[in-house]
């Protein structure tokens, strides 16, 4: 209901409450009733109201669910002042039909990383790291890595870099490492929590180099792993702990875990990929995590191991939105989220910046994406943020290129462009 309109109603209504009242007309709606059914008609006009914007962004992706492309999702939309948009739509577990809800709990993947970054750029503000550093400063297992220049299945030719990796490498996917050591590889099959995070970035370190340092953007789970170790070495304790201490808990994230409790695993929406005859869906479990996923004995992944909700991640992209400022409370330097949010990788052809996707345009988009098709986007001229929440290993038919952009035309519609 616009505006206008919606005002016109209310006169309307209560010219007719006054009319009534004149005329005491009492025989089907007494006099003394009428104030408590214009208070009802008056919440009822407001909600729906309220809750047009969201309509219109979870109408976009409905056709979607309705032909089992998607199972479901959770839209966000916020400024840097608040939630302009919360909305959900399908489901959250198809086959018990339970509904999704705004507080849905999703396996993030790699939308992990620019949280990781952000939290060793908090020890760069306080001069405990610096990223031209190498890494092997802060981890002496890296001193005297090798690269490899040829390999195949039972040799390989190595020789050493011209230079070592560096914090600013591993942060922007230029470091040379591989995306994982196959110490993380159960069988064919990737787990990145397999191992403790000490464990595998020393399984990291003597893996040789795929290139030169500095020379190719190659994403590499194991950079941001490295990065999540550097946390450890200088702040003095666990990655999860400083995680949570410096950075969950003061924004109130609540939901954000590595782990989540019996609690939580009740609000994770199931996960899906396309059926074998690739007409609708099936579920499946989350491939590169061990279950259960309540055990703390699972290793952590500064690159993709965390849980979230729509919300929880919309409080840490005001944060980055703000310039490193959330609810008064300084985070990080405004110079350190431009450093971090703007292209690192000079001229090779990705453009990345540290633990953030980046435009080479000064002052455009910035966000992430995770492996079961989450993303969330930070538009510093609009001033605004788009968080996309589903979980899908993939979709069936050609329709699933279809979801993102169906959700941010919609957003623009509501928003502007």
């Amino acid at each position: 209901m616009a505006l206008r309109g919606r005002n016109r109603f209310l006169r309307n209504l209560l010219h007719g409450h006054k009319l009534m009242q004149t005329a005491g007309i009492k025989r089907h709606f007494p006099n003394h009733l009428l104030p408590a059914l214009l208070a009802t008609v008056l919440v009822l006009v407001v909600s729906l109201s309220a809750s047009e914007p969201t309509k219109r962004i979870a109408s976009a992706l409905q056709p979607f669910v309705d032909n089992h492309t998607l199972a479901g999702a959770v839209t966000l939309v916020a400024s840097k002042e608040k939630i302009l948009s919360l909305e959900a739509v399908g489901w959250a577990d198809i086959a018990a039909s339970r509904p999704m809800k705004t507080n849905a709990l999703f396996w993030i993947a790699s939308q992990s990383k620019p949280m990781t970054a952000t939290a060793l750029m908090m020890l760069v503000d306080e001069n405990k790291v610096n990223v031209d550093d190498p890494v092997e400063k802060y981890l002496p297992d890296f001193n005297g890595q090798w690269l490899a220049v040829e390999q195949d299945k039972e040799h390989i030719l190595l020789k050493k870099p011209t230079r070592s990796i560096t914090v600013k490498d591993i942060l922007s996917h230029t470091s040379g490492l591989p995306f994982s050591s196959r110490l993380e590889h159960k069988g064919d099959a990737l787990k990145i929590d397999r191992l403790s995070l000490r464990e595998a970035v020393l399984s990291y370190a003597l893996t040789p180099l795929n290139f030169e340092p500095g020379t190719k953007y190659d994403y590499s789970n194991a950079g941001i792993n490295t990065a999540g170790r550097i946390i450890e070495v200088a702040s003095g304790m666990p990655y999860e702990e400083f995680m949570a201490t410096r950075l969950f808990r003061p924004l109130g994230m609540v939901d954000t875990t590595l782990w989540p409790s019996q609690k939580q695993i009740g609000q994770l929406a199931k996960s899906y990929k396309p059926n074998a005859d690739k007409n609708g869906l099936e579920e499946t479990p989350i491939d590169q995590l061990s279950y259960p996923l309540t055990d703390r004995n699972r290793g952590p992944s500064p690159a993709g191991g965390f849980f979230s909700t729509a919300t929880d991640l919309s409080v840490f992209c005001r944060m980055i939105l703000n310039g490193g400022i959330y609810r008064g409370k300084r985070y990080l330097s405004e110079s350190t989220v431009g450093q971090m949010t703007s292209t690192q990788t000079r001229d090779l052809p990705q453009a990345y910046g540290f633990g953030w996707s980046t435009d080479r345009k000064p002052g455009s988009s910035f966000g992430h994406g995770g492996a079961y098709k989450t993303n969330m986007q930070i538009d510093p001229q609009r001033s605004l943020i788009t968080i996309f929440m589903v979980q899908h290993a993939g979709y069936p038919g050609p329709d699933g290129d279809k979801i993102l952009s169906a959700f941010k035309n919609a957003v623009v519609e509501k928003f502007g462009k």
